[in-house]
């Protein structure tokens, strides 16, 4: 299963399949932020992290330019990622309540990905884009054997991950709180995005999230 996992990594790393996308993640790694000019840009499709073994999948939407497309890791060096790694660690899902590359961090019965693997232009990628890397997300969903339960960061990854199980979108509308069976006794379910739009602006509180956090927690059985 290691040697799966290394070959799908490998792979998805080198994916150059949406070029706005490829031309996008470049320039930003080129250009840099001024506070960033030092780092060296991951700048590639950013792969899931997280336990291979994991019965809970978070699904975002896709990397932030400075963020995921920086450091490589999901929810990483952005406000986003500032928002939910200490809330994974007050739910007792990791090791430590930050993230960056390279400091141990252990998420527990967890995995993180999104939904398309490349930072896109004003943070929106397009429906051709999402149709494109969702052939990435059935050949990772395929490899996350013990997943139980998907929680959905929005809109656009809700009806993502409604594609990817065939389920009809009118059927399954998306609000926070969301919560859809899904056959084995999986279950899906949607919150609002991790944003800073969303978080700064209260329309998700830290309380919010947690609650959501934590009802995942106990479908998955972790």
């Amino acid at each position: 299963m290691e040697a799966r996992w290394d070959t799908f990594q490998k792979e998805l790393a080198a994916c150059t399949r949406c070029p706005r996308l490829v031309a996008h993640r470049e320039a930003v790694g080129r250009e840099k932020r001024r506070a960033y000019r030092d780092w060296t840009y991951w700048a590639k499709p950013v792969p899931g992290f997280g336990d291979p073994g994991a019965r809970l999948v978070l699904f975002g939407l896709a990397p932030g330019a400075h963020g995921s497309n920086r450091t490589g890791r999901p929810f990483t060096g952005d406000a986003s990622g500032a928002f939910l790694y200490p809330l994974l660690y007050q739910a007792g899902l990791s090791n430590q309540p930050q993230s960056e590359p390279g400091d141990g961090l252990r998420l527990f019965g967890v995995y993180l990905t999104a939904a398309v693997r490349c930072a896109p232009p004003d943070n929106k990628p397009t429906r051709e884009e999402l149709q494109t890397c969702s052939a990435w997300t059935r050949m990772e969903l395929g490899l996350l054997r013990e997943a139980r339960v998907y929680l959905a960061l929005g809109r656009i990854t809700l009806e993502a991950l409604l594609d990817h199980f065939g389920m009809k979108k009118s059927s399954h509308p998306f609000f926070h709180g969301a919560h859809y069976p899904l056959p084995g006794g999986r279950h899906l379910l949607a919150s609002y995005h991790v944003s800073r739009q969303n978080t700064q602006t209260g329309r998700l509180t830290r309380e919010m999230f947690l609650d959501i956090l934590l009802k995942a927690k106990d479908l998955a059985g972790l």
